[in-house]
């Protein structure tokens, strides 16, 4: 019986098709998580505490209006609907990327425009899936990385909307890693381990001492975690790359949001972007550039 190596080896070609086709669908599901995971969130979060029905009435909270969600409402019920009609989505009208274009970027049955958010979220996530398998080839390195990589685009998403970084998606990100390494994966496990609590110390940190300084809060507690979760996957060697690179892609995106969109400068930019960002470009070149950086001032490579 031919396993998956041996497909890629004789086929690589039909091997990177399919994970560019299960990346387009896994992109179709992302949007419902993206969309639905918050929602399911608030009405959480409402059932414990009467704060967020009440910071409905205040402008300055960013609290969801769940009031007219049906009852049983997850990821997987009730099925996908028209936001301007309510007409059911049908399966051929769910295709990524290509039902949109059939459709012409509107609903079939009211015509109303769907979002041009969706088919691009389907394309990202298909062909980032394409590259990180091209790249990593048919390997647990590119099964596993597969699973970040759809974390990571789906936590990006949330947080750009919410400034939310899900608790039911980094915490199973932070084990994922650590299981991954327990085979020496990406890293050895005492790096993974130790990568984990210093991502989450090294911004805790950060955190309470800017609030120390100046009576404000820098970033949430998303941030530590998410930074933990990394650290998990690819060790403690790695964290201060993912630093760096998040804040440089920080600063380019963020003056690019002011100059060219003309964003708000006093409303706050959610880190969590920037993070899964950077956290992607050292999960896949994280090694070349630390041996970059070693090798221009002649130090000794680890």
């Amino acid at each position: 019986m031919l396993s998956i190596a041996d497909i890629y080896h004789i086929a690589p070609v039909l091997f990177y098709v399919v994970a560019l086709a299960i990346g387009l669908l896994v992109g179709s599901f992302l949007n419902v998580v993206i969309y639905r995971l918050p929602l399911m969130m608030q009405r959480d979060w409402e059932a414990e505490c009467e704060f967020f029905i009440k910071s409905k009435e205040d402008p300055e909270q960013t609290a969801l209006d769940t009031r007219n969600l049906p009852e049983n409402f997850n990821l997987a019920v009730p099925k996908s609907t028209c936001p301007g009609c309510g007409a059911p989505v049908k399966p051929w009208q769910n295709i990524p990327v290509l039902s949109f274009l059939a459709l012409k970027g509107k609903c079939y049955s009211c015509k109303s425009k769907i979002s041009v958010r969706y088919p691009i979220i389907e394309a990202v996530t298909g062909i980032a899936s394409f590259l990180l398998v091209f790249h990593f080839g048919a390997s647990p390195q590119a099964y596993f990385g597969l699973a970040l990589l759809w974390a990571l685009i789906a936590l990006t998403m949330i947080d750009a909307d919410h400034q939310l970084l899900p608790d039911d998606i980094t915490y199973p990100l932070l084990w994922l890693g650590l299981i991954a390494n327990l085979l020496g994966t990406y890293t050895d496990l005492q790096s993974a381990v130790i990568g984990a609590m210093a991502g989450y110390l090294s911004l805790w940190s950060v955190y309470w001492g800017f609030k120390l300084l100046t009576g404000k809060e820098g970033m949430g507690y998303g941030d530590f975690k998410l930074l933990a979760a990394l650290g998990a996957w690819m060790g403690w060697q790695v964290l201060p790359v993912i630093i760096l690179l998040s804040s440089l892609v920080g600063a380019i995106l963020g003056i690019g949001a002011i100059l060219v969109m003309g964003r708000d400068k006093a409303k706050p930019l959610p880190f969590g972007p920037y993070l899964a960002i950077a956290g992607m470009i050292a999960f896949v070149w994280g090694d070349q550039i630390i041996q970059a950086y070693l090798q221009s001032y002649a130090l000794p490579q680890y």
